[in-house]
């Protein structure tokens, strides 16, 4: 095997100039999707994470039964919600952990009913991570002490035509299934220029929300906050065992419209990547056509000395093979460079926040990961490809007659 990788190695660089064009063009194509990749996993983290945030979080705790009730958006109280917020604090990458209750419920003014979301968060343990804290355009963000106060969202506002300080109603059922009715003081308006969002979330402080709905020093959900989008796996998995009186799931679960929408992004670049070292494979074709041509007599060497065509076959499909790997190889050197300077540098996305409601939440440049995530399968494409395509060019050499080829001119 040794001798057929020296003569594989050797021939493949007899002609330098067109196997470092072929190496050339396979590298800089698995080079363009790793940019992407990482281009994309920035974007990720800019606009699907803090979504996310906004949102629930990457992780939430509920009771269980939480999910078979989820339609009702019941209000079930954690056994323990102190005890399960230590052991979220305590798992690496974790940021945050916070005691939350959510529920439905409506507003009304003069303008009409506007049926919303009510969240009760720990103002404090939340202020750090919030994009809501982060975005309050007008009064200010809550605090735990806070009583007969809400935040509200600036699409809110606009709709129901009120500013700090009116007061509107605010109705929603309590841990009995009893409506409870209060007017409340509007304390902030907060815009993340996402009106559906602003539209249908109100929040209150948690002491608030649990004086409100019957559930006095308990919370129903726990909403956990991770460094990056990614990592929810390994968090879940650990905190599982440690918590297996409550129902522990990740965003994908929780918000499947976003994991949808992710996938079928990096779906997309799959098959345009594929289609693109097809292309580059081309060339290994025609590299290795033109090489028996030129090796003809070679060839009736090899089959004189005793090779079977097979074996001849087997040299050439392996001249692919190394192609493929030199690619491979050059293209991720290429790939992690381009990356680690477009991370450093960024990219300003500030000018499209308009174009769509999540582009909204760009805080502002998008810094590309190394697009580590995918290399593997994308560097076995390339070699996969490179191989096929030497494929043809191996069968046509192995057909070659010794006594024909010696005579070759």
């Amino acid at each position: 095997m040794t001798l057929y990788l020296r003569l594989a190695w050797r021939n493949i660089w007899r002609h330098r100039r067109r196997t470092v064009i072929i190496v050339a063009a396979m590298g800089f194509s698995l080079s363009l999707m790793m940019v992407y990749d990482g281009l994309i996993d920035g974007f990720n983290q800019a606009i699907y994470g803090n979504a996310i945030r906004v949102l629930g979080g990457n992780i939430q705790i509920h009771a269980a039964g939480y999910r078979a009730k989820i339609e009702s958006n019941p209000l079930l109280a954690l056994e323990d919600d102190s005890a399960a917020v230590k052991a979220a604090l305590a798992q690496p990458n974790v940021i945050s952990a916070t005691r939350r209750i959510q529920t439905g419920g409506l507003v009304t003014n003069r303008e009409g009913a506007f049926s919303l979301t009510i969240i009760g968060i720990e103002p404090e343990a939340e202020s750090k991570v919030s994009l809501v804290a982060a975005n309050i355009a007008e009064g200010r963000w809550l605090a735990s002490d806070d009583t007969d106060v809400i935040l509200i969202g600036r699409g809110l506002a606009d709709t129901m035509s009120v500013t700090i300080g009116d007061r509107i109603t605010v109705v929603g059922s309590d841990i009995h299934k009893q409506n409870r009715q209060r007017t409340m003081t509007i304390i902030g308006i907060y815009d993340l220029g996402m009106a559906s969002i602003e539209k249908t979330t109100m929040y209150m402080s948690l002491g608030e929300a649990q004086a409100l709905y019957g559930l006095s020093g308990k919370s129903t959900e726990i909403q956990v906050n991770l460094e990056e989008l990614g990592q929810e796996p390994g968090v879940v998995n650990a905190l599982v065992p440690l918590l297996p009186r409550y129902e522990v799931e990740s965003w994908e679960k929780n918000y499947p419209e976003l994991q949808t929408t992710i996938s079928r992004k990096g779906s997309v670049m799959n098959v345009f990547g594929v289609i693109i070292i097809m292309i580059a494979g081309i060339g290994i074709l025609n590299l290795l056509l033109m090489a028996i041509y030129e090796r003809t007599r070679e060839i009736g060497l090899l089959g004189a000395m005793g090779l079977k065509p097979r074996q001849i076959a087997a040299l050439f499909i392996l001249e692919g093979t190394l192609i493929g790997v030199v690619g491979a190889v050059a293209g991720a050197l290429l790939g992690v460079t381009f990356n680690f300077i477009f991370g450093q540098i960024g990219f300003d996305y500030s000018s499209y926040a308009d174009l769509t409601e999540y582009m909204a939440l760009i805080s502002g440049r998008i810094y590309p990961t190394l697009g580590l995530a995918n290399l593997p399968a994308r560097m076995i494409t390339v070699i996969v490809i490179s191989t096929l395509a030497a494929w043809i060019p191996a069968q046509e050499a192995s057909r070659r007659e010794p006594a024909e080829a010696l005579h070759y001119v």
